[in-house]
């Protein structure tokens, strides 16, 4: 399992591209939304200033387009051109093969929430203790697990052809809903009903309520956590089921 995750991560990384889309994509995005606007400036029905909002939700926006885009598909491909049938083969257990992929999604998660912070505090003028910014960095990382293994389910159920589609819908709603690109506040209550029970939300407010000077709330912890059994849990198992055929 451990020389599959080192390969997996250094597969990722020698994929240049795709590692300059994830990385340089969501800092851009932040500074588009938040031109103009001023730093000390509150956003309606909070009490955190707009750049510090979309600070946080740029953050979770990288890690999940760096998580989620790229592993669904490369999973589904991998499975046409028969690499995870040969894994199958081998003693590997499927808690392995599901480590593995998250592990080198997580790779690129990293660097992706680390800019937008940069440019948060050195552009945006963003200012917060020692302890909120290494509070924020862990808790969108660890955060970003949830929709890598979302990623390696789709992988893992969707062909090829169909993986990126079922991905780029369940990304942009998850990213919609979690008011990621709008504030949250701005949905009527019946949509943010809703979308506290989803993934991006609770992920985003991880960050949020430490920028607050709180710690991370135990409900939205707990969603989370339940969100990354199942998806892990189900794709773990797809794989052992294969197994057993193989």
């Amino acid at each position: 399992m451990k020389t599959l995750i080192k390969l997996e991560i250094l597969r990722v990384l020698r994929n240049k591209k795709f590692m300059f889309f994830s990385v340089i994509y969501p800092p851009l995005l932040f500074l588009i939304i938040t031109a103009g606007t001023d730093p000390k400036a509150k956003l309606p029905g909070t009490d955190l200033s707009t750049v510090a909002y979309f600070m946080v939700a740029m953050s979770a926006f990288g890690a999940m387009t760096a998580v989620l885009m790229g592993n669904a598909e490369r999973i589904a491909r991998e499975r046409e051109k028969g690499w995870v049938r040969q894994l199958r083969l081998t003693a590997l257990p499927g808690r392995g093969y599901v480590t593995a992929k998250i592990a080198s999604a997580a790779t690129i998660s990293l660097p992706s929430i680390l800019l937008v912070m940069i440019v948060g505090a050195a552009v945006k003028q963003v200012r917060l203790d020692a302890w909120q910014w290494v509070a924020i960095l862990l808790c969108s990382w660890a955060g970003s697990f949830v929709f890598a293994a979302l990623g390696v389910a789709i992988g893992y159920v969707a062909s090829a052809d169909v993986a990126r589609p079922i991905s780029m819908i369940a990304y942009f709603a998850l990213a919609l809903l979690g008011g990621l690109w709008v504030p949250f506040t701005s949905f009527p209550q019946w949509m943010q009903n809703i979308a506290q029970y989803l993934p991006a939300r609770p992920y985003a407010s991880l960050g949020q309520a430490v920028e607050l000077g709180d710690a991370p709330h135990v409900k939205d912890i707990a969603i989370l956590l339940v969100y990354l059994l199942v998806f892990a849990g189900g794709a773990a198992y797809l794989y052992r089921k294969d197994t057993q055929k193989a």
